[in-house]
């Protein structure tokens, strides 16, 4: 039996292949590191603190915000915690404190289980999965949702890294998103429109730099290139890239100036892979409904090219 932690992310499960490393935590499934030969893949944290930023969460089961936590089941109106008191929007699902399980581990992957049990605003019962495997590639990611509830339940999944190439400062890193469209938000961040991104800032399929970005936005219209949907590419032609399957149509584009790094504070930019935008469950966008008994599986991953 391992001894107990005082980690605020719990256990620390750490997985290597070749010249990659990642550590992922108890606590939300997170991605606390992930690197190759040493150099920093997605933005690390001490153990000793909570991830920043939602740094590396797995979002469950929904990503981003429900509109005032409210949406509504067969007619009836639902209301879910509060958990973004300032915008009045539940956030980033029900699993973001949660204590996962540890259900498999091998040297190069680890498999962690939670459950969803019904709560304000969710009244469902499901069990999920969220399995780190590494390979020559770099870092593939699965999620499994089982329904053990007796009727459907709508399901959306999203996570939160912050990627980077730890040895470049970010503000040099050139952001490639293959996405058409953007949803344009109030100033709750909740979206009112989907425009297309030509023509406006929000177009980034030719890339830019992450220096001069300033984004807080969920896109649509993803479409991969070789199952990648974005790339975050160094001067020097290394590149991190994103990789989402068919069931993830969306991502968002978070960058702050303020994350905590080695020094101080400074730029970094999160790319979040996900199966459907903000207020999903209001708009329908994107949302599974699974049915009793049945299980839904997607997946994503980071890879790397020298």
């Amino acid at each position: 039996m391992s001894a107990p932690t005082t980690a605020p992310t719990g256990e620390q499960h750490v997985i290597t292949h070749g010249a990659f490393r990642a550590v992922v935590t108890q606590v939300a499934a997170g991605l606390r590191e992930f690197t190759v030969d040493g150099v920093d893949l997605t933005e690390p944290y001490p153990e000793s603190v909570s991830p920043p930023f939602a740094n590396g969460i797995v979002l469950m089961p929904w990503p981003n915000r429900v509109e005032d936590g409210l949406w509504s089941l067969d007619g009836k109106p639902q209301q879910l915690d509060i958990t973004e008191p300032a915008r009045h929007n539940a956030i980033h699902g029900l699993l973001r404190y949660a204590g996962y399980s540890l259900v498999e581990r091998q040297p190069n992957s680890v498999t962690l289980g939670a459950a969803v049990f019904a709560q304000h605003g969710y009244p469902f019962h499901l069990a999920t999965t969220v399995r780190y495997e590494l390979n020559d590639s770099g870092l593939a990611v699965t999620h499994t949702v089982q329904n053990l509830s007796a009727a459907a339940a709508p399901v959306a999944i999203g996570t939160h890294p912050f990627l980077t190439i730890g040895d470049v400062p970010t503000e040099q890193l050139t952001l490639t998103v293959h996405a058409s469209s953007h949803f344009e938000v109030d100033d709750r961040l909740n979206p009112i429109a989907e425009l297309p991104v030509a023509d406006s800032r929000y177009d980034l399929r030719s890339g830019r730099l992450v220096g001069e970005l300033d984004f807080d936005d969920a896109f649509g219209g993803v479409e991969t290139v070789d199952g990648v949907s974005a790339v975050l590419r160094a001067p020097d032609g290394r590149e991190v890239r994103l990789a989402q399957d068919e069931n993830h149509g969306y991502l968002q584009v978070f960058t702050t100036r303020d994350f905590p790094k080695k020094g101080g504070h400074g730029l970094a930019v999160a790319i979040e892979p996900m199966t459907a935008p903000p207020n999903a469950f209001n708009s329908g966008l994107g949302l599974k409904w699974v049915e009793p008994g049945r299980t839904w599986s997607v997946g994503w991953g980071i890879q790397f090219q020298a």
